[in-house]
């Protein structure tokens, strides 16, 4: 007698489980979005500009080269690994710039819809990017250099007084009216005083930088300890654990989420205060690149060295990220990632 249910026999199971084998090397989606860089490549190239602009033929080249590099993607991503993967993630995303690049071409140097220079042409920001490379290389790396050390320095500061107002009832009491009068006020409000105190424009920047980060570095990291279960530190204290033991084998491993999300929001508050200490009395950083190519009304550089602050912000961002999943691996199972 055969059961009713569909499941029970094999041809039913073979019905319903997908047979096993290799699945498909094609990315459909990244391959999709091939098209649209070489159409932009065809609008660039042979759609007459309103006005004389070099390099057309260059920034062709580029676009029909992401368009090529997409259908190698495309059609063989599954078979790259990690490469594969990353590409099919942001397949949606290759589409849309794709599309944009058409776009931006036709508004900018085909129709004149957004006027020059204030808007503009690819062909204008592939001249920057070849020519002036160098100069955005160097103030990125100063960049850099000087909000590394605003950011450590504030974020060492953040995280002392942090735990220093979570652990001690004193600490809490005398800090608590400092972080909520004073910690709001934005850096840059400081910064009159800032270039009278300190002796040169880099210590004034690195100061701002510094204040900006320390704020949400501490108020993140006292209410990480004292958010801290009591009973862990009993527990400690029967096991024979001194007060150094408790601050630093069980409240500081147990507020590091708390932590890292000050630091998150540190970097992004320093990164801001970076580009108006920039602007005001250093001799290289993105911050003063910006201010030049504004004096010089270049606002293709503008939009470059805006798009290599972009991409450095996300950079460090990440390297953030990597940072916390490595400290915190032993808490994937508590913490939600």
């Amino acid at each position: 007698m055969t059961s009713g249910n569909p499941l029970a026999g094999g041809a039913g199971l073979a019905g319903l489980v997908p047979a096993s084998g290799p699945r498909p090397a094609v990315q459909p989606v990244v391959l999709l979005a091939s098209p649209g860089w070489f159409a932009a490549a065809a609008v660039l190239y042979w759609w007459p500009d309103l006005t004389f602009q070099p390099l057309i033929r260059e920034t062709a080249l580029i676009w029909v080269a992401v368009g090529a590099a997409l259908v190698l993607l495309g059609l063989f991503g599954d078979r790259l690994g990690g490469l594969g993967r990353w590409s099919a993630l942001r397949g949606p995303w290759f589409v849309v710039l794709g599309l944009a690049a058409v776009l931006w071409t036709v508004i900018t140097a085909k129709t004149g819809w957004l006027p020059q220079p204030f808007f503009p042409t690819p062909q204008a920001m592939t001249e920057v990017f070849l020519y002036d490379t160098p100069k955005i290389l160097y103030s990125a790396w100063h960049s850099v250099w000087l909000l590394a050390k605003g950011f450590f320095f504030g974020a060492v500061a953040g995280f002392l007084i942090g735990i220093s107002m979570g652990w001690s009832k004193a600490a809490s009491y005398w800090g608590v009216p400092l972080l909520r009068y004073i910690g709001p006020l934005p850096a840059t409000a400081w910064l009159p005083l800032a270039f009278f105190i300190f002796p040169t424009s880099g210590s004034a920047s690195v100061f701002m930088i510094a204040f900006s980060t320390a704020f949400p570095v501490a108020v993140l990291t006292w209410s990480g300890v004292a958010a801290v279960n009591r009973d862990y530190y009993e527990i400690a204290r029967t096991l024979g654990g001194s007060p150094w033991f408790l601050i630093t084998r069980v409240a500081i491993p147990a507020a590091l989420p708390h932590v890292f999300v000050g630091l998150f929001m540190g970097l992004s508050t320093s990164f801001a205060v970076l580009v108006v200490a920039e602007m005001l009395g250093v001799e290289a950083g993105l911050g003063w690149y910006l201010q030049w190519a504004q004096g010089w009304a270049a606002y293709a550089n503008m939009y470059a060295a805006l798009l290599v602050m972009a991409a450095m912000c996300s950079g460090l961002i990440t390297l953030t990220f990597r940072v916390r999943d490595r400290v915190l691996v032993w808490q994937k199972g508590v913490v939600r990632w």
